[in-house]
């Protein structure tokens, strides 16, 4: 009996559940210089000849800020969130194609806020976020540091990189994320007609160095046409080695010439190999084809004709240096070849079959 009451007393109580909500502040600065081999004479590579190839870099021959953001992310047991604002040339380009539907939204507005949305954990492992937040579709992100190149995949650019309105994520199994997500459509914020749009991810990490993933996409855009998308991506690491790819394909009815449904597809795969602790080497081989230009716009030419469609493989090779913790300098040199001459040539009236244009940067980890 005295041993039961001796281990009463030393044995702690039972404490209670921690509530704790923890606040946290970070950034990045993503600094570039680019020269593009076709010389835009607006120097506006991204809207050169009024297409809109890439989003990044998005100037040429001129020193600029590709992202800058700030956020303040809130994490506890029951609530989380992250609120984030930033601004660069790549923002302005991404979100030219916000819709103006009213006066009091647009891309005015929405281009600051690269997320903003409150989140509460509805059971043991679901949690429920409304608001702002990156895309679930593609295997590369919207910031820079985050993906294995540089530049993002055309896959990428011609995907949405941002969602506005709620999602579900259930960790299934520690192996198993599903994630629902019912938006408004096809990033974009402001809203641009009656309909929503709906998706799922699925990931799965079979081991810590592998992830396959899919994803899929169904909205009404452009009044009542249904868009369709899918995709399915895989990422592994072995060694010092990391190889990354998706293949994305896409559809919407009633958008081809002759009135039938349109499809555009893609893929990209990417290499990268750490060289050393401060040193990589990244490669990458593209593909991307939209004839009748649903997600991708070729511009017009002098003559008021449409370009031809965007029928392209592309190539990429770059070099990551890291000199000091939280800095990373990165170089890249890529280029593309297109089926029909649409880009932009500065020393030629008439677009050009290729492009190609190289830059370097410079990011810091706030």
């Amino acid at each position: 009996m005295m041993a039961i009451l001796l281990l009463m007393q030393v044995a702690p109580a039972a404490t209670a559940a921690d509530t704790t909500v923890r606040v946290t502040f970070g950034g990045f600065v993503d600094t570039y210089y680019a020269w593009d081999f076709g010389e835009p004479p607006t120097r506006d590579r991204s809207f050169a000849g009024g297409a809109l190839f890439t989003t990044q870099p998005a100037r040429h021959n001129e020193f600029n800020v590709n992202l800058v953001f700030v956020e303040a992310k809130v994490e506890g047991d029951r609530v989380r969130g992250r609120v984030a604002a930033q601004f660069g040339t790549s923002v302005v380009s991404n979100y030219s194609g916000e819709p103006a539907t009213g006066v009091v939204s647009g891309p005015s507005a929405s281009r600051y806020l690269q997320e903003a949305y409150a989140g509460w954990r509805a059971g043991r492992t679901v949690w429920i976020d409304g608001g702002i937040f990156y895309s679930h579709m593609g295997m590369e992100g919207w910031v820079s540091r985050d993906n294995l190149t540089y530049t993002r995949s055309l896959v990428a650019e011609y995907s949405p990189y941002y969602q506005s309105g709620v999602r579900a994520t259930w960790t299934a199994t520690p192996k198993l994320v599903t994630q629902l997500d019912v938006v408004n459509g096809w990033q974009n914020i402001s809203e641009s007609n009656a309909g929503k749009g709906a998706g799922v991810r699925l990931d799965y990490s079979p081991s810590p160095n592998a992830t396959l993933s899919y994803y899929n996409f169904f909205s009404a855009e452009s009044g009542t046409r249904l868009r369709t998308f899918n995709g399915v991506g895989a990422r592994v690491s072995s060694g010092r080695v990391t190889i990354s790819g998706e293949v994305d394909a896409g559809s919407q009815r009633g958008a081809a010439s002759d009135g039938d449904t349109a499809i555009w597809y893609g893929f990209a795969v990417v290499a990268k190999a750490q060289l050393s602790s401060r040193v990589a080497v990244a490669g990458r081989v593209e593909r991307f084809r939209d004839d009748d230009q649903v997600v991708v716009s070729t511009g017009a030419r002098a003559d008021g004709t449409t370009n031809p469609a965007l029928r392209s493989n592309g190539a990429s090779l770059g070099v990551d240096v890291a000199p000091a913790p939280r800095l990373l300098w990165r170089t890249e040199i890529r280029g593309f070849g297109n089926h029909s001459a649409v880009f932009p040539d500065a020393s030629s009236t008439v677009p050009a079959r290729g492009s190609g244009f190289v830059v370097t940067s410079l990011g810091l980890r706030l």
